[in-house]
C-alpha cells in the first residue's frame, strides 16, 4: 500500500536526494503519485500523479532545500489519483505537513466539524484532516508530540503517520495504529519508514515501534514515547539485508532474481527447526487449528491443511481472513489459529489475529521480524526469504511452505518429511536449471485469453497457485481446479483453444489425475504436463511437458511444482510486454 519515509540528517544539507532514493525503494508496495515535503525556513512541497521517474522529471525534487522532511507514494483508497490527493498534505496555512498509511473510518465526520471552525480542504482524502487536527491542537497550545496524540485519539481507522511543523522545526513526530512503520539509525542521519528496504542504503539499526507509541526524531537521535509521554528504552534491531538483496543484481526484473533466490529460502527457511519444536512443545495439546490468510498465503494454508490432517490426524479449517468473522465465535482454548502472512501486517489477518487472542492459541507465520503480527501473536515463525520486492509472492510463498512442513512434520513426529525437506533446495535448483526449455514453451501459450489448471491432493493447491499467479500478472483469465470437479462443471468450458496446465506428479492419486488429463486431451484442449522425469504415458497425452526429479513424491510437489508455474507465468508476462513486477491495480502489502 502507500509507501512512507521520513529522514533527518544530522548535518545541515540537503535531504530531498535522500528521500527520493528510499521512497524509490518501496515502489513495490504499489502506488499511484509521488510527493516530497522539506523545510528550510518554510514547508516545500511538490508531488504529482504517475510514476516516480515521470513526476521527478516535472517536479525535480532534487532542488528541494532544507536538511528534513518526509516522503510518499500513494496508492489510493480514499478519493482518485490525483494531484490534489498525492502526499504530503498540509494544512490550510501550511504549517503542517503530513503523510499518511492507511483508512480512517470516520474522516467525514471529523472533517465536517473542522469545516464548521472554518478549515478549508483541498483535496477528497482522509489524509487531509490530520494536518488540520494537528494544527488546532498547537493552536490550544500542545507542543507537536502532544498534537499528534491528542489528533490519533480522534482517528476511528488504522494509519501510521509521520508529521512536520515549521512551529516546530527541526523535528519528525511518527507513530502507527494498524499500519506498518520503523525508525532507523543511519551514520548520517535518522530514518522513519513503512518498511525496512527504503532505508537500507543509508541505515541498519532498526527499532518497530508498538501501537501507540510516539516516536519523535531530530538530528540529535530517535525517541520513543509511550501513551503517556514516558520514554521508552528499545534496543534497535540489526538488519543484514544488503541493499543489493533488494535490488534487481543484474535479473531483468524483481520476480525472476527472487524465483531464483527459492532454493536460498528454504535452506534458510530449514534454520527454523530448533524454533518450531520449541512452539509446538509449548503450545501442547491441540484439538484443532484453524489457518487465515490471504491470496497466495491462502493456498500455502490449504497445503497445511492437508499435510496436518493426513500426518498428525488433527482437524483442520482454512479460512479468507477477511471471511473469517463467521468463524471466529467457533474459536476456543482447544484451537490454534495460524496466520500466514508475508508481510505480517495485511489488514485483515490483523483484524482476525486480535480476536482469535481473545480465545485461543495464536501463531503467524510471517518473512518479516517484528512486524505487526510478530508483535500481536502469541507465537510466530519468522520465515528466511528476505525482502520479496515483486508484487507476486514466489520465494515468501515457498519460504511459507517450508515452514508449515516443518511445523506439520514435527507435529506429528514424521522423520520422513523432514528428510525429504532437506532435498527440496536441490529439486528447485533442478528446475531452475531448465528455465531456458520453459521459456520456451510459454511463447506457445501467450495467446490464451482463459486457462485451467488441474491436480488431486496436494497438487490441488499447486492449481490454485498457478492460476493466481497467471492472472495477476498475465491478466489472462485462469481457473485452479481440484481434478476431480472437472466434470461438476469446469468440463463445459474445454476445448482446443483453452491451456489445461495439469499437475500429476507420482503418488497415490496419480492413476485418477491421468483419467482427468485424457478427458480434456478427447476435449482438444492444448495440455501442458508438470510430471515426473520419464512419466512416458503422460508425455505421450500432452503437447507440452516439464520433467522434475522422480524423487519428488505428491506429498513434497507443493514445494518444486509451483517453481515451473511461476515461470510460466513469468515468460509469459514477459512475451506480452508486461512488468511482472508490478501488475496493475495490485499493491504487495494490503494494510487497509
Amino acid at each position: 500500500m502507500c509507501g512512507i519515509v521520513g529522514c533527518i540528517l544530522k548535518e545541515k544539507k540537503d535531504v530531498a536526494p535522500i528521500l527520493f532514493e528510499c521512497i524509490k525503494n518501496l515502489e513495490y508496495r504499489g502506488y499511484d503519485s509521488i510527493g516530497l515535503a522539506t523545510y528550510d525556513n518554510a514547508i516545500h512541497v511538490k508531488k504529482g500523479k504517475g510514476d516516480i521517474r515521470k513526476v521527478d522529471r516535472e517536479q525535480n525534487f532534487s532542488n528541494m532545500k532544507g536538511f528534513y522532511g518526509i516522503a510518499h507514494t500513494r496508492w489510493a483508497s480514499t478519493g482518485k489519483p490525483t494531484h490534489e490527493n498525492a502526499h504530503p498534505h498540509l494544512d490550510d496555512s501550511n504549517t503542517v505537513a503530513v503523510v499518511h498509511n492507511g483508512t480512517l473510518e470516520n474522516y467525514l465526520e471529523i472533517r465536517e466539524d473542522l469545516i464548521e471552525e472554518g478549515h478549508e480542504f483541498i483535496s477528497t482524502t482522509d489524509t487531509e484532516v490530520i494536518p488540520h487536527l494537528i494544527k488546532k491542537f498547537m493552536d490550544e497550545g500542545l507542543d507537536l508530540e502532544g498534537a499528534v496524540r491528542k489528533c490519533t485519539k480522534k482517528l476511528e481507522g488504522s494509519y501510521a503517520i509521520v508529521a512536520m511543523s515549521k512551529d516546530e522545526p527541526n523535528k519528525l513526530v511518527a507513530t502507527r495504529k494498524d499500519s506498518p512503520l520503523i525508525v532507523a539509525f543511519g551514520k548520517d542521519g535518522y530514518f522513519v519508514a513503512s518498511d525496512t528496504p527504503a532505508v537500507l542504503d543509508y541505515a541498519r539499526e532498526v527499532i518497530r515501534p508498538k501501537e501507540g507509541e510516539i516516536a519523535i526524531l531530530t538530528k540529535d537521535g530517535i525517541e520513543i514515547h509511550d501513551k503517556n509521554g514516558k520514554k521508552v528504552r528499545k534496543t534497535p534491531q540489526h538488519i543484514d539485508w544488503s541493499p543489493e538483496m533488494a535490488k534487481k543484481e543484474g535479473f531483468d526484473h524483481f520476480m525472476i532474481k527472487e524465483i531464483t533466490e527459492q532454493s536460498l529460502a528454504v535452506k534458510h527457511t530449514l534454520g527454523q527447526k530448533a524454533n518450531i519444536k520449541r512452539i509446538i512443545k509449548e503450545i501442547g495439546d491441540v484439538k484443532r487449528i484453524c489457518f487465515v490468510a490471504c491470496g497466495t498465503s491462502y493456498h500455502a494454508s490449504i497445503t497445511g491443511k492437508y499435510l496436518i490432517e493426513s500426518l498428525a490426524g488433527i482437524a483442520c479449517d482454512v479460512v479468507i481472513a477477511s471471511e473469517s468473522k463467521y468463524t471466529a465465535r467457533t474459536w476456543d482454548e482447544d484451537t490454534l489459529v495460524i496466520f500466514i502472512s508475508q508481510s505480517g501486517e495485511t489488514f485483515d489477518s490483523l483484524m482476525a489475529l486480535k480476536e482469535a487472542n481473545k480465545t485461543s492459541n495464536t501463531l503467524a507465520i510471517v518473512n518479516v521480524a517484528g512486524s505487526a503480527m510478530t508483535e500481536e501473536a502469541k507465537y510466530f515463525i519468522q520465515t528466511q526469504a528476505g525482502p520479496e520486492i515483486g508484487v507476486a509472492a514466489t520465494k515468501t510463498y515457498i519460504a511459507q511452505l517450508t515452514a508449515i512442513y516443518l511445523f506439520a512434520g514435527l507435529m506429528a513426529g514424521n522423520d520422513k518429511i523432514i528428510e525429504e525437506l532437506s532435498r527440496v533446495p536441490k529439486y528447485i535448483d533442478e528446475v531452475m536449471k531448465e528455465k531456458d526449455k520453459i521459456k520456451e514453451i510459454s511463447k506457445r501459450y501467450d495467446f490464451a485469453e482463459n486457462a485451467f489448471y488441474l491436480g488431486r491432493g496436494f497438487s490441488y493447491p499447486i492449481a490454485l497457485e498457478g492460476a493466481l499467479k497467471l492472472k495477476e500478472i498475465t491478466y489472462i483469465h485462469a481457473e485452479g481446479y481440484a481434478a476431480g470437479e472437472l466434470k461438476h462443471g469446469p468440463l463445459a468450458l474445454i476445448d482446443e483453444k483453452v491451456p489445461v496446465i495439469v499437475i500429476i506428479p507420482p503418488g497415490d492419486d496419480y492413476k485418477k489425475t491421468m483419467v482427468n488429463l485424457e478427458e480434456v486431451k478427447a476435449r482438444g484442449a492444448i495440455i501442458l504436463t508438470v510430471c515426473a522425469k520419464g512419466d512416458k504415458k503422460a508425455a505421450d497425452n500432452s503437447i507440452d511437458v516439464i520433467e522434475i526429479n522422480s524423487e519428488v513424491t505428491d506429498i513434497i510437489a507443493p514445494l518444486v511444482y509451483a517453481v515451473p508455474l511461476q515461470l510460466i507465468s513469468y515468460y509469459v508476462t514477459c512475451d506480452k510486454g508486461y512488468d511482472p513486477d508490478k501488475p496493475r491495480n495490485l499493491a504487495k502489502v494490503i494494510t487497509v
